[in-house]
């Protein structure tokens, strides 16, 4: 049974941008290796790995994830901010009688520190995932819906067998988001709450 909406974090619940450029300049500091981090910024979404490993010789990529993830919490946690709507999405879910759970590529831990900074509460919250390896949490935690800005979440979501919402907030465009698999897109999380209570009469329902 379907009882709970789940979210991604970077782009659809959070404007992480500033706080992730900040880490990643202080990843060149302290390494040497160049990474521009306003390039690096308009891509979030897939695992740190990948975008690290357009800067790092293969060899370094994994003592670079150390690196940059040792520097986050300093650096990237305190300047990112709710994205529009997105305290009141999570109010709606609750009062719908419904839990939220945070689906999320970033490391469970780093997560946390941004939900708690920003009081934002999650039921359940799983990291380390992406695309279809989103699904096995969204199935796992009763998941009815799947709330993302990336492609990939909109993968996710069909892996699961739920539907896809997509918000305009990321990296990718509506028909990038329609393209997917999503089977409503929303310019921002502020229109989720009508959203849901037009195709969800209540827990257990699917949209």
């Amino acid at each position: 049974m379907s009882d709970a909406v789940g979210f991604d974090l970077d782009m659809t619940l959070i404007d992480s941008r500033p706080g992730i450029r900040a880490a990643y300049r202080a990843l060149t500091a302290k390494t040497g290796v160049f990474v521009d981090a306003d390039l690096a910024v308009t891509r979030l979404g897939p695992p740190l790995r990948t975008e690290l490993a357009h800067w790092f010789p293969a060899d370094q990529v994994e003592e670079a994830v150390t690196t940059y993830r040792a520097l986050y919490p300093d650096y990237a946690i305190t300047p990112a901010v709710p994205l529009p709507g997105a305290v009141e999405a999570l109010a709606a879910v609750r009062e719908m009688g419904l839990r939220v759970v945070v689906v999320t590529s970033k490391l469970g831990r780093l997560a946390a520190l941004h939900l708690e900074h920003l009081g934002l509460v999650a039921d359940e919250l799983a990291g380390d995932l992406f695309a279809e390896g989103k699904a096995t949490a969204l199935i796992e935690h009763g998941a009815g819906w799947y709330v993302g800005d990336h492609v990939a979440d909109m993968v996710a979501a069909r892996t699961a067998g739920v539907p896809g919402i997509g918000v305009a907030t990321g990296p990718c465009s509506p028909g990038e988001l329609e393209q997917a698999g999503a089977s409503y897109v929303l310019k921002d999380l502020t229109g989720l709450p009508a959203l849901l209570r037009e195709i969800a009469v209540g827990p257990g329902a699917r949209g």
